[in-house]
Parts: structure tokens; C-alpha cells; sequence
């Protein structure tokens, strides 16, 4: 019997670990997943849309419609990451162009949308910087209320910045977009990078997929290794913190995750410290908790998840 499917919004910036995501929840039953919603953030928006066409079509995920986003932050000026995901956005991948178009349809409106069509019944997955979504929140406020939840992959919460001494890339990114999703009162997931710094693809696990030689594999293979050259030079251990797969395997696998309850306030004015995502455990002085964090991750059991879901969508799409 087919699992019943959760109903996601992929909010995403591909991206390699971007990418990742995408075959993630293009190979998972318990996922319908009504489309993607395309952010600027690891490339420019462009680059962004093209890879995340070209990943749908790699996936077997042409019925998958895609929206064009915001193209830079509310309010700062843009920052990408090319030296982490590569001249492109998808390392030494080089994937053809894609036959499939963009949706006409803003990416915004198409959060706001197909949430209120489902009031309850959608569950946003942002895995890049959040100007998409507090644009929609702040375009229709009925949105916070009407969305099952958000997941979002973001934030340095317990541990250094990986772009700054304080600040994780999706917050610093956008961080007064940020800051009014964490103040939105929309049920919020958030996976930080605490964690998912220690979620890593391994050169193993990397050829155990490459070693079937077909597309998907090989795709992997090519993304991640300039991925974990990155990781090697700039952290200093081996493997690739594939952060997005991680949070989005949270929508089906809640109980891979333990979580605590944190009020979660954002830095937008220190040029110091923005983009830093103050975390009160303790709820101090009165504060409500505005999230759960997770605070624990059963990597094994996610990355032999991960693996096993990637070969059988390789087995269905190229046999």
C-alpha cells in the first residue's frame, strides 16, 4: 500500500546540496511535491532556475512545475556562493539544458496559493535564504495560519557561523526576511547548521552510487566531489554536509530529529554579527518559543535512507 503523501512547497536555491534535495523528494513516496519555488542565494537567480529545470528533468520530475523568485535579499545587497557549490551552482556537474519552462506564475503568489487552496495540508520546505517566503507572509498575512508548517535549513544556533564568526549562509543571506518569518507566528522546523554540519556524504557512500555508472550517480558523484574538496579545505574533515536533504527528510522522518523549543530572534543591524540567530533555550525574560530546533540527528539512519532512496530512483528512472 502507497503511504500517504505529504503535500510540500520546495523553497530552494540549487545548489548542490539543493539538488540533492530535489531527487530527495522526487524519490520519496510519503512526498507529493506541488512544486518548486526558486530563491537567488548559493548562485544568482538565473543559474538557480536552470539548475533546478535541469535537476527535475535528471530526477524524472517533468510534471514538477517550477517558479521564478526574488532575485536579491529584501534589503542588503545580493551575496552568492560560488566557491562552495562551484561556477554554476553544481560543482564539477555539467548537466544539458533543460527541455522544461518555468511556470508564469511568481513564486510568491505560488506559495500563497497553494497553500490557502489546502488550508493546513502544506508544509513549506525552505532550503535557501527566506525572501520568498517572508514576502509571502508579509503579501498574505492568512498565510502563517493556513500552512501546516515550515521547515527551514538555516541558522547557526549552538555553533559557529559557516560564513561569518556568527552567521550561517541562508540567514546572512537575507536576514530581515529572516527575521520576519521567525516573528511570522507560523509554526516553524528549524534544522541549523549546528546539526547538518555533521550530516555528511562520505566519498563511500559517493561511490557507491557512482558505481552503477548511470546518470543520478554519476551527477552525485561529480557535484559532490568539488563539494567535499570545499569541505577539506575551508572546515577541515572529510565528506560534505549535505544540509538540505537532511531537513527535508524531516516532512516524513519526524523521528529522525529530536527537538527542543527556542525563541529564535535575528540580528539585522550589527555589521559585526548579522545575520547571527540568537537562540533563547531557556526562554528568558518572558520569551515564547517560536520554533523547535532540532538538537540531535540520527545521521546513520538519514544517510542509508539517503543512499537507498537515490539507487532506487536511479533503478526506476534508468534500468
Amino acid at each position: 500500500m502507497r503511504p500517504l503523501s505529504r503535500r510540500i512547497v520546495l523553497d530552494t536555491d540549487p545548489g548542490i546540496d539543493d539538488a540533492l534535495a530535489i531527487l530527495l523528494a522526487l524519490a520519496s513516496p510519503e512526498i507529493e511535491l506541488a512544486g518548486l519555488s526558486i530563491v537567488h542565494g548559493n548562485c544568482t537567480l538565473v543559474e538557480a532556475v536552470a539548475n533546478g529545470l535541469s535537476v527535475l528533468e535528471l530526477g524524472g520530475g517533468h510534471h514538477i512545475p517550477l517558479f521564478v523568485g526574488c532575485d536579491r535579499p529584501l534589503l542588503r545587497p545580493p551575496t552568492t556562493a560560488h566557491d562552495t557549490h562551484g561556477q554554476r551552482g553544481l560543482g564539477y556537474a555539467q548537466l544539458p539544458p533543460a527541455q522544461l519552462q518555468p511556470a508564469p506564475e511568481h513564486a510568491v503568489d505560488f506559495i500563497i496559493r497553494t497553500a490557502l487552496e489546502a488550508p493546513g495540508e502544506v508544509t513549506l520546505v525552505a532550503v535557501g535564504p527566506l525572501t520568498n517566503v517572508a514576502l509571502a507572509l508579509r503579501k498574505e498575512p492568512r498565510l502563517a495560519g493556513a500552512l501546516r508548517e515550515i521547515v527551514i535549513m538555516g541558522g547557526a544556533l549552538r555553533a559557529d557561523g559557516n560564513v561569518t564568526p556568527r552567521a550561517e549562509f541562508n540567514v546572512y543571506a537575507d536576514p530581515h526576511a529572516a527575521q520576519i518569518v521567525f516573528s511570522s507566528g507560523a509554526p516553524l522546523v528549524i534544522m541549523p547548521w549546528d546539526i547538518t554540519r555533521l550530516v555528511r556524504l562520505h566519498e563511500s557512500e559517493v561511490n557507491r552510487l557512482a558505481q552503477a555508472g548511470k546518470p543520478i550517480g554519476r551527477f552525485i558523484a561529480d557535484a559532490t566531489r568539488f563539494y567535499i574538496e570545499f569541505h577539506r579545505r575551508y572546515f577541515g574533515y572529510d565528506g560534505c554536509a549535505i544540509n538540505d536533504p537532511a531537513a527535508l527528510a524531516l516532512v516524513f522522518l519526524p523521528d529522525l530529529a529530536t527537538y527542543a523549543d527556542v525563541h529564535v530572534t535575528v540580528e539585522t543591524c550589527s555589521p559585526l554579527t548579522m545575520g547571527f540567530t540568537v537562540a533563547d533555550f531557556m526562554l528568558s525574560d518572558g520569551h515564547q518559543p517560536n520554533a523547535r530546533a532540532v538538537v540531535e540527528f540520527d545521521t546513520p539512519r538519514f544517510l542509508s535512507l539517503f543512499v537507498e532512496r537515490m539507487q532506487m530512483l536511479e533503478q526506476r528512472l534508468y534500468a
